[in-house]
């Protein structure tokens, strides 16, 4: 008897170290083990795969195209898709991509210290970092700090149909008259010379002039392109497949990555980027991202006091979303998008969204598989919470409803 119960712990200490220890190979190296039966999710993973249906449900009602993929403890145990999304389709995850842009800042901070050693605090409008907004336009951009390009709170106003600022929490909405957004065929210049609604930390408006512009700031300091710098120091460590920005935009192919987003990945290469970060940024024997970097990202922002908004990602240090814990954080994008990443549940998840231009294959010339277009004409049913798209509230519900399918034991 007591060696029974010395040979169950001893293979419970087994299983715990081999859950710590697992990262997925690349798909084409055989992809992530999977638990999909009721009783391996329960046994495995430890997900009640009857409470994800409902979250699938919510999300095939959501957009025209998308899906619902999710991880625990490493086991890929829910996967499903609808209309032209899949696993091995490149869609245009629009502003899901900001938090790659982070995440790479992230990583040139620790690398490249000796070239920026204030890190987040230091002021970016400078001949050093960067030469290409010379002379400035406004002077009160010499004061702009990376973090603040990064927590959305440099001053840029937003964007959309009607954007809104934010001091300490109070919504300020049209403070400005309508601004232009980013000209694609200008991307840095739009971005640079875009005109300031408040000084430097003052307030908070999603804009995406300040993501891109921070990756003009990596563009200089590494001295490689945005889209290179991830492929070099997340995909290739991490065995990502064909992946791009999408670039091709018509007759006319950006010069350069936008930071405000537009990656283009594989569903199951996504969750690796996830993965990794709810693993403490590390992959395999390598610690990718900082972990100090991670944590930042995940609570409130000195350089941000308005909102739960840090480095590109929501966060839920005050837990506005109440059926998820504390510590999760995510990044939406324009249709749907959004990856979710729970580190204290070892949780990622990954909601696909999309119109049918995201999915539109001339976006980054990678060759995509047939695409099933029986949902292009789909909208949302007139009147419903998803008339215009999937709105934050129904992006938190997807994150609940599968907190809620975790079995804490």
């Amino acid at each position: 008897m007591r060696f029974a119960f010395i040979l169950f712990i001893s293979l419970a200490a087994i299983s715990v170290h081999s859950a710590d220890t697992y990262f997925p190979p690349s798909d084409a190296g055989g992809g992530w083990r999977e638990a999909k039966t009721p009783e391996a999710c329960r046994d495995l993973a430890g997900i009640d795969l009857s409470q994800l249906e409902p979250a699938y449900t919510l999300t095939e009602r959501s957009t025209a195209h998308g899906g619902l993929v999710v991880v625990r403890r490493g086991y890929l145990c829910f996967e499903r898709y609808f209309g032209r999304a899949g696993r091995m389709v490149n869609p245009d995850m629009a502003s899901t991509g900001k938090a790659f842009c982070s995440i790479a800042c992230g990583i040139m901070l620790e690398e490249f210290k000796e070239k920026i050693p204030d890190g987040l605090k230091t002021k970016v409008f400078t001949e050093a970092y960067l030469p290409q907004a010379f002379p400035l336009d406004d002077p009160r951009k010499s004061e702009i700090t990376l973090g603040q390009l990064l927590c959305m709170t440099a001053g840029y106003w937003g964007e959309g149909q009607t954007p809104t600022g934010y001091v300490k929490g109070n919504p300020l909405p049209q403070p400005l008259n309508p601004v232009k957004g980013q000209d694609i065929r200008n991307l840095d210049e739009s971005s640079l010379r875009g005109p300031l609604w408040c000084a430097p930390g003052s307030g908070y408006s999603y804009s995406s002039p300040s993501p891109h512009i921070a990756s003009i700031v990596l563009r200089n300091v590494t001295g490689m392109e945005l889209k290179d710098y991830i492929h070099e120091r997340l995909a290739k460590p991490q065995g990502w497949g064909e992946w791009d920005y999408c670039l091709h935009r018509g007759d006319f192919v950006m010069p350069h990555a936008n930071g405000a987003g537009s990656t283009a990945l594989h569903a199951t290469d996504v969750m690796r980027f996830g993965y990794c970060l709810a693993r403490d940024g590390k992959w395999r024997d390598q610690q990718l991202v900082p972990l100090d970097y991670i944590r930042k990202c995940q609570t409130w922002s000195p350089d941000n006091a308005h909102t739960p908004f840090s480095l590109q990602w929501e966060h839920n240090a005050d837990g506005h979303v109440a059926g998820a814990p504390r510590d999760a954080f995510w990044k939406s994008g324009a249709g749907g998008f959004c990856l979710y990443v729970v580190p204290s549940l070892d949780l990622v998840i990954y909601k696909l969204g999309g119109k049918t231009g995201q999915y539109d294959p001339t976006l980054t010339r990678i060759p995509q598989p047939e695409a099933d277009t029986s949902r292009d004409g789909w909208e949302p049913f007139p009147g419903s919470a998803f008339q215009e798209g999937a709105g934050a509230a129904s992006l938190n519900r997807v994150l609940e409803m599968v907190c809620a399918s975790v079995r804490v034991e």
